[in-house]
């Protein structure tokens, strides 16, 4: 045989062997997934949102890659979503600390009595931060000066109009909530009609600088006793700084309580398909904060916020890999 055709033989052994390697690999991978779902479906809220935005990314990038059909859901938000992942009627939901703790406690409205046990917790997504404040012109200059009056809370049943009037009530303060869209409300502030607008939401919320854009505003916070004494009280609620210079009628720091945002599936998912999926959204924090600012608080770290909901085995096994001790989060008991 000659030397042209020994290459010749060699290549085509080579490309053979290839082949063969390829297709074992696809083999296995799809053996592998033989337990995945054809499609996933993931639970955000109303469209034009925060979580429809966040969700549609998510799904974006699940699709891209992990090659698994993934659509974003308009729904009714963190509630009916916990309601619906844990029905199975979707694979991955959107929501926050403070439904699900009202969930765990058999409190869903949707589902009354339901302890929610079956739904486990993926990643964080960011924080919404309870953020109130007064016109400037008003004289309102701490929250004690709004007991007893008016206070947009946004839609009813939602997550402002659900727990700001407690969270107030706890340390002392007693409002008269007023429910509405927040653009709305945002004007009834300036006209007069209501006192002041408390808002839970990514930060900046846009009410507010819509506001500023024509009034100074007193933004409005918490004392460290009062943080504290929340904290405690609430397992949903974290401690946060909206740093000074986030509104520009803002000259220092202002301590408030959070809720964290966390995706959400049911015990049942595969591990390596939550773990997959953890791995995938964590890892390409760079995408998701080119899909909302909020992002870039979905890191790894901040998973040690979830106080409420188990976490996934799969995901458990993403964070052990990074480093990262939610051993304490993972009990059912």
């Amino acid at each position: 045989m000659s030397r042209s055709a020994n290459i010749v033989t060699a290549i085509l052994t080579a490309g053979s062997l290839a082949a063969s390697g390829l297709a074992a690999s696809g083999l296995a991978m799809a053996q592998d997934r033989e337990d995945w779902p054809s499609s996933l479906k993931v639970g955000t809220a109303s469209q034009g949102g925060t979580y429809f935005i966040y969700g549609s990314g998510v799904a974006k990038l699940i699709q891209d890659k992990l090659a698994v059909p993934t659509s974003a859901e308009v729904t009714g938000g963190p509630i009916q979503n916990l309601a619906l992942v844990s029905a199975g009627q979707l694979d991955l939901g959107l929501t926050s600390t403070g439904p699900a703790q009202q969930s765990v406690e058999g409190k869903n409205p949707l589902i009354p009595g339901s302890d929610f046990n079956n739904i486990r917790a993926l990643f964080p997504m960011y924080q919404s931060a309870f953020q109130i404040a007064a016109l400037k012109n008003s004289n309102i200059e701490n929250l004690h000066d709004l007991n007893g009056r008016t206070m947009g809370v946004g839609p009813r049943a939602g997550t402002t109009a659900t727990y700001l009037p407690d969270i107030l009530a706890t340390i002392g303060v007693d409002i008269e909530p007023r429910f509405g869209g927040a653009g709305d409300q945002a004007g009834q502030l300036q006209d007069g009609v209501i006192a002041s607008l408390g808002l839970a939401a990514g930060v900046p919320v846009s009410a507010f600088t819509q506001i500023e854009a024509q009034n100074d505003i007193t933004p409005l916070g918490f004392s460290t006793d009062e943080i504290e004494k929340l904290t405690s009280t609430y397992a949903s609620l974290s401690p946060m700084v909206i740093q000074k210079g986030v509104y520009s009628s803002q000259a220092e720091d202002i301590n408030t309580v959070s809720m964290w945002n966390l995706v959400v599936a049911r015990e049942d998912m595969p591990d390596d398909l939550a773990y997959e999926i953890t791995r995938t959204v964590l890892e390409n924090n760079e995408y998701m904060k080119e899909v909302h600012r909020a992002s870039a608080e979905s890191i790894a770290e901040n998973m040690v916020h979830n106080s409420i909901l188990p976490v996934h085995p799969g995901a458990l096994r993403y964070y052990e890999e990074v480093g990262i001790n939610l051993q304490d989060t993972t009990s059912t008991d």
